[in-house]
């Protein structure tokens, strides 16, 4: 490889590690979820077929999925879309939204720190796939998240929580 083509590959890396957590163009994970009281995590606002807790844990759910794929010679297909949604609109307890909130920050980390390893060929084909890359995984997730990132905005103004 050679310098040039390095340096495009590192700029490459950079792009990515900042797009799992964007906030530039909107709304991050961080401020998406903060403040959110127990009260309206379940709560499905009229016309809109999701709660808080939903969509947060439907993101937490596939971002895993795709870490997992990433990582894991071993991977099991999920079924969708039972296995990717919670079963119900509400949390199962008071500690499961920090815990799904906690859980989807260390992924989010995991993935910036696989994203970030120069020893990682971002075009390189995930060996136990189907064709897919590991660059294509990784726009996956942050396209995947920033569109429900949106949806759970919705849901507050929805809810008159949102003061962004």
């Amino acid at each position: 490889m050679t310098e040039r083509s390095m340096k495009s590959h590192d700029s490459l890396r950079a792009h990515l590690v900042k797009v799992l957590d964007w906030h530039d163009a909107h709304v991050d994970f961080d401020a998406a979820v903060k403040g959110i009281a127990p009260s309206h995590q379940g709560v499905r606002p009229d016309g809109l077929p999701y709660s808080a807790w939903e969509l947060l844990e439907h993101m937490r759910i596939a971002q895993h999925d795709i870490l997992d794929f990433c990582r894991n010679p071993a991977y099991t297909e999920m079924a969708w879309p039972d296995e990717y949604w919670p079963k119900s609109p509400a949390p199962p307890s008071a500690k499961a939204w920090e815990e799904s909130v906690s859980a989807f920050r260390r992924d989010r980390e995991a993935l910036t720190q696989l994203t970030a390893d120069p020893a990682l060929d971002l075009f390189a084909k995930i060996p136990h796939g189907t064709g897919q890359t590991y660059l294509r995984e990784i726009l996956l997730v942050a396209d995947h998240n920033a569109y429900h990132l949106g949806q759970l905005v919705a849901v507050r103004r929805q809810l008159g929580i949102w003061k962004g």
